[in-house]
């Protein structure tokens, strides 16, 4: 990537008028971590939420996904204690960032035997609050999905062994309730809802209307299970959004090989998700160690992060995480996260601070609800367009730079380009674009780069 799209960007040069939608996934980050990342830059930038890992305890192992395998719902982990998460909340509040927990309610620990992060032991389908009459058995080999077609089996059976929760008891809606008002007493404000395809809309319901609590946002885990009577993401929007793996998949095509054109109108691709319902991202945990969505190391990464937020549709995720080599790899310097030059410190990406993606924060939030205008484009892989008279975007996916005359709604003036720099106190510190009277502008973008003016950045 080329260094101005990841760079790293000033909190104070972000410039944001008004908190975004944007989430930022700060995936393996500790809680202290977290919470000094929303004092010094999350909260100045702008963004709107914070997703942390899940909170409780869970199977002892460095791996990250061992974070999946919950053993018992005291707020004990590898990221911190009870106390260190309030802190965490309360830190990210104060700094006008609210906080998403990764809650999970499909499943417990699906090993055998072991120790948890608090000190509990436990044995398969015995755990602190359950006992074996409180799991799904279905009847396969191994109680394990065998046809991934079979809505009932993906709702009934184990996925990789772990203990399917009967969550139609109510035994066990009433502690998943529970867990979930203790998260919130902690001051959660959304939970993002893990292997919610595996779990029966009616019963995360169900759960839901258990809670004496309430959250503000939710998010679930849910894509397409094709063929058959399969699960599908329409059916858990009357609960909240839904992560949009098949618009992260796209982008990876789109950006690879299809071309940009179906952006005029991403809804007319027959994902059945409408964009009040969609959760987008460009990659998270786990797609990008499939490689099933384009990564970090992909040169299109940062400018396929432009598109998705300068687009209407979704409320965009962004994954702040680490390098790796191996899949398994749990996070760098114990989870203890920390951000500084291009991003990133050692094998911390902190992708949330690349210019071109934190500056994008509050275009978004000037830009708002308005309608996408003066699409453009030039070959399959460059595309123009604005939001409304706010703020306009172009992106080149090509590898030569795209120079045109491009038509805009907004008023004349010179503009900041908040892609290669920032605007602050009337200065740009990148290049700096002169719209005429007839909102036109002539302009020359980078090979596999994007330019971004709006109204709340000009000189």
């Amino acid at each position: 990537m080329s260094s101005s799209l990841g760079s790293s960007a000033s909190a104070s040069a972000s410039s944001a008028a008004a908190t975004s939608d944007v989430i930022i996934q700060m995936f393996q980050w500790s809680w202290e971590s977290v919470g000094a990342e929303c004092t010094n830059f999350i909260g100045p930038a702008g963004y709107g939420y914070v997703q942390v890992s899940p909170a409780q305890e869970a199977y002892s192992g460095d791996e990250w996904w061992t974070d999946y395998q919950s053993v018992s719902y005291t707020i004990k982990n590898k990221h911190g204690d009870r106390d260190e998460f309030q802190s965490m909340v309360e830190t990210c509040h104060a700094a006008g960032v609210k906080v998403v927990a990764d809650i999970v309610i499909n499943h417990m620990c699906g090993f055998d035997s072991g120790t948890g992060t608090a000190g509990d032991t436990f044995t398969h389908y015995s755990y602190v609050d359950y006992d074996s009459s409180d799991f799904h058995y279905c009847g396969t080999t191994d109680d394990a999905i065998e046809d991934w077609s079979n809505a009932w089996q993906i709702r009934n059976c184990q996925l990789e062994n772990l203990a399917d929760l009967n969550t139609t008891s109510d035994k066990v809606r009433s502690t998943l309730a529970g867990h979930l008002d203790d998260l919130v007493d902690l001051g959660v404000d959304g939970f993002r809802i893990d292997a919610a395809k595996h779990i029966l809309p009616s019963d995360i319901e169900a759960i839901l209307a258990e809670m004496s609590g309430s959250v503000s946002y939710i998010t679930q885990e849910s894509e397409y299970s094709t063929g058959g009577s399969g699960v599908y993401p329409s059916e858990y929007i009357s609960i909240g959004q839904v992560n949009a793996f098949e618009f992260a998949y796209y982008m990876r095509s789109a950006f690879f090989y299809d071309g940009l054109s179906a952006f005029e109108s991403v809804e007319s691709l027959g994902w059945n998700l409408e964009s009040q319902y969609a959760n987008t991202f460009i990659a998270n945990h786990d797609t990008e160690r499939d490689e099933d969505t384009l990564y970090y190391g992909d040169a299109s990464y940062t400018i396929a992060h432009v598109l998705m937020m300068a687009h209407p549709y979704g409320t965009p995720t962004v994954l702040s995480s680490y390098s790796f080599t191996d899949i398994n790899a749990g996070p760098p310097n114990n989870g203890n996260g920390t951000c500084s030059g291009n991003g990133g410190s050692g094998d911390w990406l902190c992708q949330h601070r690349y210019m071109a993606i934190a500056n994008m924060v509050p275009w978004r939030a000037a830009v708002g609800s308005e309608s996408m205008v003066n699409w453009q484009m030039g070959t399959s892989g460059q595309i123009a367009f604005g939001r409304g008279s706010t703020g306009f975007v172009a992106i080149n996916n090509a590898s030569s730079d795209w120079s045109s005359t491009f038509t805009t709604s907004l008023a004349e003036g010179t503009y900041c380009d908040v892609i290669s720099g920032a605007s602050t106190n009337g200065t740009c510190t990148g290049t700096s674009i002169s719209v005429g009277g007839d909102g036109s502008f002539t302009a020359s973008v980078p090979a596999i780069s994007a330019i971004a003016i709006y109204t709340g950045a000009t000189v």
